[in-house]
């Protein structure tokens, strides 16, 4: 990761911007990685089947934040729209870090790639393998196993108000 890490160098140096990118999924089905509990007690966390909430974001090591929610599936054409519109709100050279996802390597997106470096933006992607890398991960993390509540998940209308607030908080608090 020698490139990764002379473009860091770069942002560190106030020369670019790096801004690392990816998706999520928050349902109401609820987000339960693990838990223990006492042999005679019971534990339950009231779920159901019903909204999905689909997140592209793009994040800064500084928490400059860029996203979008969608209750739709997160495609080709939706990563395309949320990169071109991005390509279009910056100051100064910037590298969008993602994944190999199959909804990144998309000809359409591939076939944008060379308009958006005319502009500034410079698409780098992360070997297979390697969420390590990616710090958009840990924004998904903490907001999965730490900013949303059991009871955020309790309906849909509790669950797309506790997202957006989190969402809209990175970076500001």
């Amino acid at each position: 990761m020698h490139c990764l890490s002379q473009l860091e160098t770069l942002a560190q140096n106030n020369i670019i911007d790096i801004y690392y990118g990816d998706e999520t999924q928050i349902n109401e089905e609820g987000y339960v990685p693990y838990g223990w509990q006492f042999p005679d007690e019971k534990v339950s966390t009231p779920v159901q089947k019903g909204v999905s909430i689909n997140c592209l974001g793009f994040i800064t090591r500084d928490n400059r934040f860029v996203y979008k929610t969608t209750q739709k599936k997160i495609d080709a054409d939706f990563v395309l729209e949320q990169i071109e519109n991005f390509s279009w709100t910056i100051s100064k050279p910037t590298v969008l870090v993602i994944d190999n996802a199959p909804v990144h390597r998309a000809k359409k997106i591939k076939e944008r790639i060379p308009f958006w470096r005319e502009r500034g933006l410079t698409i780098f992607f992360l070997p297979t393998y390697s969420p390590q890398l990616n710090i958009a991960e840990i924004v998904w993390n903490q907001l999965k196993y730490y900013w949303l509540k059991p009871q955020d998940y309790e309906t849909a209308d509790t669950l797309i108000l506790n997202v957006s607030m989190a969402l809209a908080a990175i970076g500001n608090t």
